[in-house]
């Protein structure tokens, strides 16, 4: 009986050790009190320095903006730039450090801060000027951002889409792992006047408001770890499983003792 109260203490204090408050790992909390038509807008890309865009340009007659599109190359053979096959591919303007790009027939243009509308709208406005009804159609298509951290799968993604939202982005990086904190996520962006850091509390449903929900090409999302995983730098992982086998073992020390 001696032994049973200590035992009993020990085990309470590892299992009570073991738990976690559901305040610190549920994302998106108070979820009833974010009014639903406030969510966050979906605010289109802006054009940076460095991107690459296909941008392409069609109409009734085709003829007639053949001049307004860059020739379709096709892609080098593997080990071989000089010798070219495979799927022909559509080639890309560079948007240079001044924020410009050189347009065949219109020559050079400033589209930097520019979302893909805006610059779809002036093109459509300034070949309209050579062909009826031209169509434009702009992507961009080196956008990709960077997780990094406490999360299960880091690295860096190319993303398709024009829109990648925050929670998406930690899905492709195999969600936070338990010891990344989930209150204080920095959001590394680059803007024309240069880099911001920002972060956001991935258990506040306000979060759907927040500007930075959705993603711009080049973010930096850095997960960092919590304070019992900064504590525990050197300690190993696996404790958690010894600790279990030490409750076990206590469990049984108690039972034999009886």
């Amino acid at each position: 009986m001696k032994f049973r109260l200590p035992l009993l203490g020990l085990l309470a204090l590892l299992l009570a050790s073991s738990c976690v408050s559901r305040k610190k790992i549920t994302y998106y909390q108070n979820m009833e009190a974010v009014e639903k038509e406030a969510a966050a807008a979906k605010k289109g890309l802006e054009i940076m320095p460095n991107d690459l865009l296909v941008i392409n340009v069609a109409a009734k007659n085709l003829e007639s903006v053949q001049p307004f599109n860059l020739p379709v190359v096709g892609m080098p053979s593997t080990g071989d730039a000089t010798r070219v096959s495979g799927q022909p591919q559509l080639q890309t303007y560079l948007v240079d450090s001044e924020g410009h790009i050189e347009f065949p027939v219109l020559g050079t243009l400033k589209v930097s801060g520019m979302t893909r509308q805006e610059l779809s709208q002036m093109l459509e406005e300034k070949i309209s000027a050579y062909v009826q009804e031209p169509i434009i159609n702009i992507r961009i298509v080196n956008f990709q951002v960077t997780v990094l951290g406490e999360v299960n799968n880091p690295g860096t993604f190319s993303i398709p889409d024009e829109y990648l939202s925050l929670n998406k982005a930690l899905g492709f990086a195999g969600d936070l792992s338990i010891y990344g904190k989930r209150d204080n996520v920095l959001i590394i962006r680059e803007t024309l006047e240069g880099k911001t850091y920002n972060y956001v509390d991935l258990t506040d449903a306000n979060l759907l408001n927040s500007p930075f929900y959705y993603l711009q090409q080049n973010d930096v999302v850095y997960v960092e770890p919590n304070n019992a995983q900064k504590q525990g730098a050197a300690y190993n992982r696996n404790a958690t499983v010894y600790i279990s086998i030490a409750s076990v073992l206590i469990s049984l020390a108690i039972l034999l003792t009886n």
